[in-house]
């Protein structure tokens, strides 16, 4: 995914920065990392607070095969809703951004 294209995403949140890493990308509101784009798709962070408004959205939690077992993630797909609802996809980036503050990182 192009970085005009996250930069579209996170519109209203604000102006956010874009580095490469792990074969993706890392997006920093505020220096605050809210979010990572994994094969195309963009990811969410979430903490113990918003991971249930996620998963009751139906979004996804990012996992991939450790050495032993799975390893989740604190990163969920958008919810579908919020892909064509500017509002929505600002709540959603927004509670992102939140859950970054809650865990400092």
């Amino acid at each position: 995914m192009d970085d005009d294209h996250i930069r579209d995403i996170f519109a209203g949140l604000g102006a956010v920065t874009i580095k490469r890493m792990f074969g993706g990308k890392g997006v920093y509101h505020d220096g605050l990392i809210v979010a990572v784009e994994v094969d195309g798709d963009i990811l969410l962070k979430a903490d113990a607070t918003s991971a249930p408004d996620f998963k009751a959205a139906g979004s996804t939690q990012w996992t991939y095969e450790g050495k032993k077992k799975p390893v989740a993630m604190p990163y969920w797909s958008i919810p579908d809703e919020a892909l064509d609802d500017p509002d929505e996809l600002r709540q959603w980036t927004r509670k992102a951004f939140e859950a970054a503050r809650r865990t400092g990182k």
